[in-house]
């Protein structure tokens, strides 16, 4: 748990004064939730306050939450290294959630938690052995951020009410944000509202026989009297619910979404279509027409029966061809809209009666309406029984997704655990830079007590570098719980680390400064890996020499270790007595490229390359530069 009195650091961070704290203090009503909203990681959240980046987020999360970093990685080299790690991890996530845990993967220094996250990854690189990888990350992929739509008010519906309490609550409620609330007095004309819910206690507003009121009791929750409230949700992350079905159905664990998508993907009632209503009575009424036209040609009048038509009377020939041919339209309406009703006035050409027309069309949208609600009523109840457990599962794929990039970066990378142990030392190690990558040799190597300082000397470009940065990364994977890049590994979990790389010759107030940012690291009474890359360009020779001998005095006789890259060894070891190590060019092969076993001698002097790299200069020339290369080579012999 966090601890409140932690909440203060972050207007420590820079750019996070006290204007920017209230604000976030503000934005999520207190502290507590600020801490629990920390404790769950949500950077996202923290983030879309206003003037808070991402990267701001991250920091403030890991100041809030303690994690050590600067603690440990005591140099911007280390730094970069740290860095360069979680961006391999990162390639293998794809929720923002996934990234901000990553993100906030710190070093640490408790063997116990070390052990146990370690263990945990390693779990999760075994069972991608039986998972179908590139399926599940494609699935991941369109797992977006859930959506929490906003209201959408539709003035076109409202909420009936009989009393200010019910008023208040639904306010409250903020269920005005979907419709206007109304009460008896306000309500002129029942027709000026398309559907209207009638939120009854008593009962007593007189509806006479309106079709467009669904009644609802006034002490049923919010989702039964607006059931946009909860559908709205589940409607808007629906791809979201199916993608992480999906993934779930692999990985064989149990869930509730399926019977969400159930209910999203029930049949509704379709909607009232008014043109294609009236499409359908148009051509009734046409059909009718050409019936009756073809029928009265076939009708012999005789005088009384013409004398009926002269006094406005139907002769009975023709009433029942009429009965016949506006019987068949009403038939063909009914099947076609499900609606028995009689829209015809009996002239030739049939007419039609409007305002009967209307009536109906107002009360099937009215009776459509009615059904739609009670059908979101029925979905929004058994929604809102699962929502819990919805959030859950989207926060539980959230997880995997964070778990899954730990396993694929484990999985492809071919991590092993370390063992957590005295000293330093790897079989089978190798630079994550190059671990992607056919026909790399891999190395090995040791640094462990008495010999706690090592000078490591031999080829140019024969990896002197690669091998102080693949030893930083075991040393900062393993303090953050991860499996290391070697077959096997041993790591000494320690205080600080240290990495100074190449530099190029200081001036002299350079070289106050270095000594003054150097030399104290050496005399910090703290347990310590440090790593330095050809620091001798940091003055003239002889001093460099007597400034690095002095310095590994002081770290032989600690408790602390060093790694010292450098071509002054034979120098160095006039003033100190320390163990030398050497990585050393063998030839060349055809292509005149140097041949080198990047796993470094013990207790061994390297010669140098430039006899090597001449060679090779000297092959691939030709005319007088080549004969240049010539001379100097005959030098060597």
């Amino acid at each position: 748990m966090v601890n409140s009195e932690n909440i203060g650091d972050i207007r420590e961070i820079k750019g996070v004064g006290e204007r920017l704290y209230q604000k976030i203090m503000t934005s999520f009503g207190g502290e507590e939730e600020f801490l629990r909203v920390v404790q769950n990681f949500e950077v996202d959240r923290i983030a879309e306050i206003d003037g808070v980046s991402q990267r701001k987020a991250v920091e403030m999360v890991n100041t809030v939450l303690g994690n050590p970093s600067l603690e440990f990685l005591k140099t911007d080299t280390c730094f970069s290294i740290y860095q360069d790690i979680l961006d391999k991890i990162l390639q293998f996530t794809s929720t923002q959630y996934g990234k901000n845990r990553i993100q906030l993967l710190n070093p640490g220094q408790d063997e116990e938690s070390l052990k146990m996250s370690v263990d945990f990854v390693m779990d999760m690189k075994n069972s991608l052995e039986n998972l179908p990888i590139k399926e599940i990350r494609g699935l991941l992929r369109k797992i977006g951020s859930t959506i929490h739509p906003k209201p959408k008010y539709n003035p076109s519906q409202a909420i009936l009410i009989e009393n200010k309490e019910d008023y208040h609550r639904l306010i409250e409620q903020k269920l005005n944000s979907y419709h206007p609330i109304i009460s008896s007095d306000e309500l002129s004309n029942l027709e000026d509202y398309e559907f209207i819910i009638y939120l009854y206690s008593d009962g007593l507003i007189d509806l006479g026989d309106a079709a467009h009121v669904a009644m609802v009791n006034n002490s049923s929750p919010y989702y039964e009297i607006v059931p946009d409230t909860v559908l709205s949700f589940f409607k808007e992350n629906y791809s979201l619910l199916l993608n992480i079905y999906k993934i779930k159905k692999i990985l064989g664990r149990d869930t509730v979404i399926k019977d969400v998508l159930d209910v999203l993907d029930l049949p509704s009632s379709a909607c009232f279509d008014e043109d294609v209503f009236n499409q359908i009575v148009d051509e009734a009424r046409k059909r009718g027409d050409e019936k009756l036209k073809e029928a009265i040609k076939q009708v012999d009048l005789q005088g009384e029966e013409i004398l009926d038509l002269l006094n406005s009377a139907m002769p009975g020939k023709l009433q029942k061809i009429f009965d016949e041919v506006i019987k068949e339209a009403r038939q063909e309406i009914k099947n076609k809209t499900g609606c028995s009703f009689d829209p015809f006035i009996q002239k030739y050409p049939i007419e039609v009666d409007e305002e009967e027309l209307e009536r109906v069309k107002r009360q099937e949208i009215a009776k459509r309406n009615v059904a739609e609600f009670e059908e979101k009523v029925k979905a929004a109840i058994r929604l809102s029984e699962l929502k819990k457990d919805v959030e859950e599962e989207i926060r539980e794929i959230y997880q995997f997704d964070y778990e899954f990039a730990l396993g694929c970066f484990a999985h492809y990378y071919d991590l092993q655990p370390p063992q957590m142990g005295d000293g330093y030392s790897f079989q089978g190690g190798i630079h994550l830079n190059l671990a992607l990558k056919e026909k790399i040799q891999k190395i090995d190597y040791d640094l462990k007590t008495p010999d706690n300082v090592v000078l490591l000397t031999g080829a140019n470009s024969g990896g002197k570098t690669t091998l102080l940065e693949t030893l930083a990364q075991i040393v900062i994977m393993t303090h953050m719980g991860l499996p290391v890049c070697a077959q096997e590994a041993q790591v000494q979990v320690t205080d600080e680390l240290y990495f100074f790389s190449k530099k190029r010759a200081m001036d002299a107030g350079a070289f106050e400064s270095f000594l003054n940012t150097f030399m104290p690291i050496v005399t910090r009474d703290s347990h310590k890996l440090i790593l330095l890359d050809e620091l001798e360009a940091i003055t003239e020779l002889e001093a460099a020499v007597k400034i690095i001998a002095s310095f590994l005095d002081y770290i032989r006789d600690s408790d602390s270790y060093a790694v010292i890259v450098t071509h002054m060894a034979r120098e160095i070891l006039k003033y100190s007595d320390v163990r030398v190590d050497g990585i050393e060019a063998q030839g060349l092969d055809r292509d005149y490229n140097l041949i080198v076993d990047r796993t470094p001698r013990i207790n061994y002097f390297a010669k140098s390359t430039p006899e090597l790299i001449l060679r090779r200069m000297y092959e691939k020339s030709d005319g007088r530069l080549k004969e240049i290369y010539g001379e100097m080579l005959e030098k060597f012999s």
